[in-house]
């Protein structure tokens, strides 16, 4: 029998004291975990989503600000280019952009490996310093003889993507490993929702800085012309607009370096049943981590190692699971999806140029309307469509379920794209204000969301991160096509003044096929909503999903009355 520990009250249960009484490390394993899974709501889970949150408002923030920053630069660094002047080259912007999202790749999977061979805790927080390090690094940037300002912003947006890419993986599974099992999916679509909340501060940050610099920004009718005081305040404004977006960061570090390690992973990677039962009450407690007996744990450490079912990662593990299509279409499903989503998510913002215009939010009389224009219009595109989306799914993904959410949304997007594509010469601007207000709403109530859900539910705990980010990171392979091929494929042909984009219509029409391709990839995905993590990964014996080698259980070792304990426990964590 495991020793009992001192503390506890009616505010913090002491869950330990419950199970030291259980010899089995199986047994302890199921029942504390039973304790997260049953947990009513409660201000643990508000702390865990603020702190995730923060973290995916940093990374919105930081990739929706560079949108807001690059006309910028180019008034400050292309001021006397003979062609186009104050205006930054379109292989500039373009690979500005990209380089966030070449970092992401980079962290999603890096980050996503790590997490399941170190640990969560030990690399929550490392992506959030090197974002906060990378974002105060572009701010203080300037070109010199030896390097330009182009040159110097992709180095440090490759570094800053990578903390981003990081922060998927890490956010998301450690949202779903200490969520309540009823309210889990709204937990992760709640942290995914701070990003609609980091874009609406960046485009507000922009029209506080343009507010803040009016009298010199007035002083040059055109941005061609803004030299002097004018240039000056542009270059304080793009730095102060990238600098703010380390400040909330700041805030959630201390936060998360001192989280616990999640139960599951201490359980099935660590191996450390006691400790894992500690810190199941020192999260509830709101403490940093557990602190077992440890003369107790020294005692039943071995045994747990030797004992506990689910199986140890390893590459051969790895390809073993996998190999089996019940397992593989999972990742298929959820990687393809995320791949498809991401292809006409970012290419939908082709059309912000044409959507400020529809709503009168481009130019100006002077360098201040053209910025607080370009701010107030990003700000409405933000509100009329992602922000609702983000929140209509984080109330009904736990009701609806998340597989009929990506499903409806892959379907109502393909239908909006075909609209768009071949009505696209027919329709006017207020139609394409429409269109493209639905499109945002229901990406957002749709696959936007429920791809960053499902990953981070329906994978064992060994390769729940892993999995996770190789996603995440197919998803923004998708999102660098978008840039890189569809930006410059839809100005072919002749592209005049009053048609800059002559293809945008075909490219629309494309993104249409990536929708309908979505559809397929979704099917593959399983229906996690109101399932325990451990019934999805197929460990729970009486369950559709269960594999005893999954599970860990030889088929001799599963009693009929150890399995019906294993079900009762599924159905009442349900």
């Amino acid at each position: 029998m495991a020793t009992k520990t001192a503390g506890g009250n009616a505010a913090f249960h002491n869950f330990h004291n419950d199970f030291s009484h259980i010899q089995d490390p199986n047994e302890r394993r199921r029942l504390a975990l039973a304790e997260i899974d049953k947990a009513p709501f409660g201000w643990y889970h508000v702390r865990a989503i603020a702190v995730a949150g923060i973290g995916f408002f940093t990374d919105a923030y930081d990739i929706f600000a560079i949108n807001l920053v690059t006309s910028m630069l180019g008034v400050v660094y292309w001021q006397r280019a003979k062609k186009n002047p104050g205006h930054i080259p379109s292989t500039s912007d373009t690979a500005i952009k990209v380089a966030t999202s070449g970092g992401t790749v980079i962290g999603q999977v890096g980050f996503g490996w790590l997490a399941d061979m170190v640990g969560r805790k030990r690399m929550y927080g490392l992506e959030l310093i090197l974002i906060i390090f990378a974002t105060l690094a572009q701010a203080l940037s300037s070109s010199s003889q030896a390097i330009s300002i182009v040159g110097l912003l992709i180095f440090w947006r490759v570094l800053m993507g990578v903390g981003i890419g990081g922060d998927y993986p890490l956010s998301s599974i450690i949202t779903s490993e200490f969520a309540t099992t009823k309210w889990r999916g709204a937990m992760m679509g709640a942290v995914f929702a701070m990003q609609g909340i980091g874009q609406f501060t960046a485009a507000i940050i922009a029209l506080i800085v343009a507010t803040g610099f009016k009298g010199s920004l007035e002083s040059a009718a055109k941005v061609q012309n803004c030299s002097g005081v004018c240039g000056l305040a542009v270059d304080k404004m793009w730095r102060i607009i990238i600098g703010f977006g380390a400040v909330p960061g700041c805030i959630a570090l201390y936060f998360r370096l001192t989280i616990p390690e999640t139960p599951r992973y201490t359980f099935d990677v660590a191996r450390d049943a006691e400790k894992a039962v500690e810190d199941v009450k020192a999260y509830t407690s709101g403490l940093p981590e557990g602190k077992p007996d440890e003369v107790s744990r020294a005692a039943v450490l071995q045994d747990s190692r030797v004992r506990l079912d689910p199986p140890k990662a390893s590459w051969g593990d790895f390809w073993r699971h996998y190999g089996q299509w019940r397992h593989g279409k999972v990742l298929l499903g959820t990687a393809g999806s995320w791949f498809f989503l991401d292809v006409a998510f970012y290419g939908l913002g082709l059309n912000n140029t044409i959507i400020l215009q529809a709503i009168g939010y481009t130019g100006g009389s002077n360098v201040y309307h053209i910025f607080r224009n370009a701010a107030i219009g990003n700000l409405i595109i933000v509100c009329a469509g992602a922000i609702p989306g983000y929140w209509v799914t984080v109330a009904t993904v736990d009701t609806i379920g998340r597989k009929p959410i990506q499903l409806m949304g892959f379907t109502i997007l393909t239908i909006l794209f075909i609209v768009i594509g071949f009505a696209y010469n027919h329709l006017g601007h207020n139609a394409l204000l429409a269109l493209y207000v639905l499109c945002q709403f229901f990406f957002n109530f749709g696959p936007n969301a429920t791809t960053f859900i499902v990953p981070g539910e329906c994978f064992p705990t060994r390769y729940r991160s892993t999995s996770h980010g190789l996603s995440a990171a197919s998803g923004k392979v998708g999102a660098i096509i978008a840039q890189v091929v569809f930006g410059p494929l839809r100005v072919k042909g002749h592209p005049t003044e009053a048609n800059p984009s002559p293809w945008l219509n075909h490219v629309m029409q494309i993104f249409a096929l990536f929708m309908f391709l979505g559809l397929f990839t979704t099917l593959l995905i399983p229906e996690t909503k109101r399932k325990t993590l451990e019934e999805l990964a197929g460990e729970v014996p009486g369950t559709p999903n269960y594999d005893p080698e999954t599970a860990g259980h030889r088929e001799s070792s599963v009693l009929p009355d150890h399995s019906s304990g294993e079900r009762d426990l599924g159905e009442k964590a349900v």
